[in-house]
């Protein structure tokens, strides 16, 4: 299935980050978080990426087109610098189309601006690139194939520090409790669409308001509730936490290092060429990289 990655968006709770560059490229740990979201999708085989850019679109194409595999890969370095030898490669197989869908449009009109992208496509998936999780995917698709309907996402327990208040009209407070003790869902940006998702969505409409209205009017929407783990990166308190948990080894998202051996044992073995690896500082060639067995 394509993935749309919706990450062209301000950022504007996260501006100590996105004043200079986009959300989804504010790193956890070595590798931005658009890097972690699209890496999530890759382990479970589904590595047709349409990056919906926006603010800062051309970091996020610099990125990509200056990628360097030995960043987050075991390698072997040797001749002096000249030779690279990696144990793993990351997006050798990944489709990535990068579409400047406008600096201000909302979630709606970038969906709308790859709708030629996923033509022909059955279901297709979104992302709001600022969300991790280790949603078991494939259950997902199991819902969304049953159900049957236009579009789906999964709902989560919100993960703010605040508190839930119930009152009645004479303003008596009846209960009080944490957000993630209550009842309540939130949306948590994981959606699978077909493309029928595009006849509901309106010119300048943004896409969980007056379209998903209209789903819901027809009995088109459904949603997939999952109790595990799911974080986003809204504020500079969620980047430090993010990076708490890189820290202390708990990435609980990042499902692909569970099958680490098994990853190595099926990567492809081609050697690359030189011209996918950075030039060598010291001879001012470029160094060889090729694929360990």
């Amino acid at each position: 299935m394509k993935v749309v990655l919706f990450c062209g968006g301000l950022g504007t709770r996260l501006r100590e980050y996105s004043e200079t560059i986009p959300k989804p490229m504010v790193n956890i740990g070595h590798r931005p978080l658009l890097w972690h979201v699209m890496k999530y999708y890759a382990h479970f085989g589904h590595t047709d990426f349409i990056l919906c850019l926006g603010h800062r679109g051309d970091l996020i194409r610099q990125y990509f087109l200056n990628y360097d595999e030995c960043i987050s890969n075991d390698f072997v370095l040797s001749n002096g610098g000249r030779n690279i030898e990696l144990y793993n490669r990351d997006l050798d197989d990944w489709r990535i189309t990068f579409v400047d869908t406008g600096l201000h449009s909302n979630i709606g009109q970038r969906l709308r601006a790859v709708e030629e992208y996923v033509a022909g496509e059955d279901v297709f998936l979104a992302n709001y690139s600022d969300g991790v999780s280790d949603l078991p995917l494939p259950a997902y698709l199991d819902h969304v194939r049953a159900k049957d309907k236009i579009a789906s996402f999964v709902c989560v327990r919100p993960h703010y520090s605040m508190h839930v208040v119930s009152v009645d009209p004479q303003g008596m407070v009846s209960d009080i409790q944490s957000m993630q003790d209550s009842q309540l869902l939130v949306n948590g940006g994981f959606f699978a669409f077909k493309p029928a998702i595009f006849d509901y969505l309106g010119d300048g409409e943004e896409l969980v308001e007056a379209p998903f209205r209209r789903l819901i009017d027809k009995g088109e929407l459904t949603a997939y509730r999952y109790d595990g783990f799911w974080a986003a990166m809204d504020t500079l308190k969620d980047k430090q936490q993010f990076d708490a948990m890189e820290l202390r080894g708990e990435t609980p998202w990042a499902v692909w290092k569970n099958d680490v051996a098994v990853t190595r044992r099926s990567a492809a073995r081609t050697p690359l060429t030189p011209s996918e690896s950075g030039p060598d500082q010291n001879s001012g060639r470029r160094p060889r990289i090729r694929q360990l067995p």
